[in-house]
């Protein structure tokens, strides 16, 4: 299995590239969106807080290099037009977009299916895979305009290896993983677009800990110590690799 955790990147690997993160308050999604404007980018901060997302920005700021853009949204509540609102918003301010990040996601922690209410599981396929999905497809027009866009789908390991109690969750992100594959095909004639899925594994998070709140947080890893393997996916080394299942813990 590939590991890329000791990826060096240039200081400059993603320069003049903009890409959007979404979930990118907190856990993973906020230390990818700092990781990426470390390396160049101008990135745009997607969350449902604004003070987490304002205090992203704060610290990207501090980095002196390009400034990011916040666009908070309510992914549950989102309609599809709604989306296509994203998209036109980037392609009027910013006039680009050459990678996305899809990092935000919601669960309500382990849970039988015969104590799931239809409601709860509409929101975690909402969340999980259809406004990703919903999201790249109204995104597509910036996409195929740029010399190489990568888009990187968070996976997990309950939906890579079905397990009991994670319920429609691990059935949504079971979807990203198909949904990549069958995209990737679809975009065969656009050679300068990717899409990928990634595994980060137990990671000290927010929402890991949310989901596993009994867990010692001194034996997981921190987001930083996956960022190797999201710039690689990010990044003009990873272009021709498309419709693949990557993981940041072997």
């Amino acid at each position: 299995m590939e590991n890329f955790s000791n990826y060096q990147a240039d200081k400059d690997l993603l320069a003049n590239r903009v890409i959007l993160v979404t979930g990118a308050g907190q856990g993973i999604g906020r230390q990818a969106a700092i990781t990426y404007a470390a390396c160049g980018a101008t990135v745009i901060l997607h969350g449902r807080k604004t003070r987490k997302l304002e205090n992203v920005y704060d610290e990207i700021s501090e980095l002196k290099r390009e400034e990011a853009v916040i666009f908070p949204f309510d992914f549950e509540k989102a309609t599809e037009n709604d989306f296509y609102t994203i998209a036109e918003s980037i392609a009027s301010q910013l006039g680009r977009l050459d990678g996305i990040l899809h990092n935000a996601a919601f669960t309500y922690g382990p849970i039988p299916f015969e104590h799931h209410t239809l409601e709860q599981l509409q929101t975690l396929m909402h969340v999980n895979l259809l406004a990703p999905i919903t999201l790249t497809k109204a995104c597509l027009p910036l996409l195929k305009l740029s010399n190489d866009a990568s888009i990187v789908m968070t996976s997990d390991d309950h939906g890579h290896v079905p397990s009991a109690y994670w319920g429609a969750f691990a059935i949504a992100k079971a979807g990203v993983e198909t949904y990549v594959k069958i995209q990737s095909e679809e975009w065969t004639l656009f050679p300068n677009i990717r899409i990928n899925a990634l595994i980060p594994g137990p990671v000290h998070s927010p929402q890991r800990a949310k989901t596993h709140p009994g867990e010692l947080k001194n034996k997981l890893l921190q987001p930083s110590s996956l960022m190797g393997t999201y710039l690689y996916l990010m990044g003009p080394e990873s272009k021709g690799r498309s419709g693949e299942v990557l993981f940041c813990q072997s």
